[in-house]
């Protein structure tokens, strides 16, 4: 059975289509973390801000996106594209709200890493005209 609404979704997809379509093939540079299986136990992801006492991971990348990969066992279960501005933001914002928080972790404890909650990574309020 057809939507009476049929040619605005299909335009409405159309849309977000072309929008998927400019991450990967062209509007802003692309930042790739994968995470392994540890988040389907804690429920956290994991983003390094500094290394050594430098800026570095999300606070440094030059990319326009980030698209974080949930590992479990080798096999991608999901993925969550954020753009880079927004996804910082939403790092400051959760930090000072005690949602998220700071941890020293790595190799010799070099790195600084904010531990997110995955459920805390809503959509909600993020502007998307761009």
């Amino acid at each position: 059975m057809m939507s009476k609404n049929f040619d605005i979704d299909l335009n409405f997809g159309q849309i977000n289509e072309s929008k998927v379509r400019d991450i990967f093939e062209g509007e802003g540079s692309i930042e790739v973390k994968t995470e392994r299986g540890i988040w389907k136990k804690t429920g956290n992801i994991a983003v390094e801000i500094s290394y050594r006492g430098n800026p570095s991971g999300i606070s440094n990348t030059d990319a326009k996106w980030w698209i974080h990969v949930l590992n479990d066992d080798g096999v991608i279960d999901s993925a969550m594209i954020f753009d880079v501005a927004t996804l910082r933001k939403k790092i400051k914002d959760m930090i000072k709200s005690g949602d998220a928080r700071v941890i020293t972790a790595g190799d010799r404890l070099d790195s600084e890493i904010v531990l997110i909650p995955i459920d805390k990574l809503s959509i909600t309020g993020v502007d998307n005209e761009r």
